[in-house]
């Protein structure tokens, strides 16, 4: 009987979380003709909050960029996020994923894979509720992507909490590059899909840009054969305003979706982002503000959530003498959430919570070659006292074309109202609860690396690291019985391994690249634990994983892309390892008219990738072609 309650417990809850669950623009051609070296000066902003290339960046990031992405013929972020070789992706449902860097995405339910942040020009999207992202609330058209941003290693001393185990930064373009209309129209044998968009230019300074986009998703097939009944459809539409006079830039945004989901859920959300950037002859001063709200519900009345978000940071950087380049910076983010007739409950039901946070990071310039970057944020959580969350990087440009790193930072994954007010019952009885005495999850993590130019054709990335856990996540007995079972903080673990990537121009119309990463899990429970759950509850992941990707241009008109990858088994839910294929042709009818041909997963009809109890599908072989007619 208590196996037959913790089971129903745990399903329960798996459940209702899934209900719950600047740089200079390129075009296209320019992008496709950038040798590997070029590519490595782009500029990126995620590692030390100011623009840098890419060949200076002390950390281990990966940059997607637009022509990657639009040449891979992927329509969906999640999909996308499938290359970068320092990500682990996997997709339970055609609206479920679980994402993660260097472990700890979960197999009890794959909501809770919570120690990635992700970002879309800064407004952060995952949910407050438990610190999760649902992958099928985001989307971004592919054509607005200016690049994506993926840095594996904890990211809170910029970031704040949830930058644990990496940072996801997408970056869209401004409306100045996107002017003119484009319609695109897709279909497959589990996809249909359409976009409209139109921008132009009011003023010389002046551009905007407005857009609307629909898809379907069709079904997918249970392990055994049947059809899930989890097919889903998604209105969105959207605008941009960017206004640049000299020595500034001011950028107004903002997204509206709905989305329905079989059998009986919806979702949707709307949010607004404003941001601001003044040039001072010694730096700039920075602004952003948005607000996102977000619902989920289930059609039939039983219940759901909404969450509201405001959020304020400004930042100044500057330099203080010939050697130290200062960001420094303050920000504020309310929460506003209410929980409505789920199986589980939050008490309270709806509260509005504050987090504050100030930082500082000096980038000192020990020579012409070495730097180092000393950084500290304090963060005020609505659970706990201030944190800190400081790092230190050392970066030595061995020559200009080899860099050596390493660092050390302090991360945390902070508790949410999930840890600290849950209540869920099974007829009269208490079966889980929160703990308002829920610790922070901590990490302590070591890395370094180093980026290699060997040639104007060859590059590639290589990247260790060792993380400390401790106070992770478990489930605990009550004192001197059993029920209510109850978070805790009495699992702790090291994770260690390495990541590998590079690429190759083997001509000038034909481009490689290859990727490998290992790691290593060791979890273990306090003594005195019940370890309930076992370790899966924490992490399920593959101990390495690989891929091969080969970009060609035929000629003037047309382009093949493919990617093979392969991921290891995971071991505690016995989902075997597999090997996959994608690949898209492109061709240019015209200077206006591009018609695409893409498949995926092409090496089996189905085959599985992660295991949740009533939500794993099994992913199956698909096919889309896409016509786009820009005027």
């Amino acid at each position: 009987m208590t196996k037959w309650y913790l089971q129903k417990s745990l399903l329960c809850a798996t459940l209702w979380l899934g209900l719950s669950g600047a740089a200079p623009a390129r075009s296209l051609d320019d992008l496709e003709r950038l040798s590997i070296e070029e590519l490595a000066n782009i500029k990126i902003s995620s590692v030390l909050k100011t623009s840098e290339p890419l060949s200076d960046a002390p950390a281990a990031i990966y940059v997607i960029g637009h022509d990657e992405i639009m040449r891979s013929g992927l329509t969906r972020l999640p999909e996308i996020l499938r290359l970068a070789p320092n990500l682990e992706v996997a997709q339970l449902t055609p609206t479920t994923y679980a994402i993660s860097a260097r472990g700890f995405n979960v197999g009890i339910n794959a909501s809770l894979s919570n120690k990635l942040l992700v970002m879309i020009d800064g407004r952060s999207v995952y949910t407050p509720l438990f610190g999760g992202v649902y992958w099928d609330m985001q989307q971004v058209l592919p054509e607005n992507i200016e690049r994506i941003e993926v840095i594996s290693g904890p990211g809170a001393t910029l970031w704040g909490a949830n930058a644990v185990n990496g940072v996801i930064n997408i970056i869209t373009r401004k409306s100045s590059e996107t002017e003119g209309g484009s319609l695109t129209v897709g279909a497959g044998n589990l996809e249909r899909s359409a976009s409209l968009q139109y921008g132009g230019r009011i003023t010389d300074n002046l551009t905007y840009r407005v857009h609307a986009e629909g898809a379907y998703y069709g079904d997918f097939k249970t392990s055994d054969g049947k059809n899930a009944g989890d097919s889903w459809s998604r209105p969105q539409g959207g605008f941009r305003l960017d206004w640049t006079p000299p020595g500034e830039a001011v950028s107004v945004q903002g997204d509206i979706y709905q989305a329905s989901e079989a059998p009986n859920g919806s979702i949707g959300g709307r949010d607004a982002l404003a941001s601001w950037q003044h040039q001072l002859d010694n730096g700039s001063l920075q602004f952003q503000a948005y607000y996102d709200q977000a619902k989920r519900h289930l059609d039939n009345g039983a219940g759901g959530f909404t969450i509201d978000t405001w959020d304020a940071e400004f930042q100044h950087s500057f330099k203080a003498g010939s050697r130290n380049d200062i960001v420094w910076g303050v920000g504020d983010r309310v929460v506003s959430y209410r929980i409505e007739n789920t199986a589980l409950a939050l008490q309270p039901a709806g509260q509005t919570l504050n987090l504050s946070d100030i930082f500082g990071q000096d980038t000192i310039g020990l020579s012409d070659t070495v730097k180092l970057t000393l950084g500290l944020k304090l963060e005020d959580d609505p659970f706990t006292d201030w944190e800190p969350l400081p790092s230190a990087r050392v970066s030595w440009k061995v020559t200009d074309d080899t860099l050596l790193w390493s660092a050390v930072s302090r991360a945390i994954r902070a508790p949410t109202p999930v840890d600290r007010d849950l209540i869920e019952k099974v007829g009269s009885q208490t079966i889980l609860q929160g703990s308002r005495n829920f610790a922070p999850e901590m990490l302590i993590a070591y890395e370094a690396g180093t980026r290699i130019q060997a040639s104007p054709r060859l590059s590639f990335s290589v990247s260790g690291f060792y993380n400390v856990y401790d106070d992770l996540r478990s489930i605990e007995t009550a004192p001197g019985g059993f029920y209510p079972l109850r978070w805790s903080n009495k699992m702790t673990g090291l994770v260690y391994g390495a990541e590998v990537w590079g690429s190759f121009r083997a001509a000038d119309w034909w481009r490689l690249s290859a990727s490998f990463s290992l790691q290593h899990e060791h979890l273990r429970f306090e003594p005195g634990s019940s370890g309930i759950g076992g370790l899966t509850f924490a992490a399920e992941d593959p101990n390495h994983q690989a891929a091969i990707r080969s970009s060609m241009d035929l000629g003037e008109a047309v382009t093949w892309d493919a990617d093979l990858r392969y991921v290891g088994k995971l071991h505690n839910t016995a989902v075997p390892e597999y090997a996959e294929l994608n690949t898209s042709v492109g061709w240019a009818v015209t200077g206006s008219l591009e018609l695409r041909l893409s498949g995926f997963n092409l090496l089996h009809d189905r085959h599985a990738e992660f295991f949740e109890a009533g939500q794993s599908d099994q992913i199956p072989r698909s096919f889309f072609v896409e016509t786009r007619w820009r005027f």
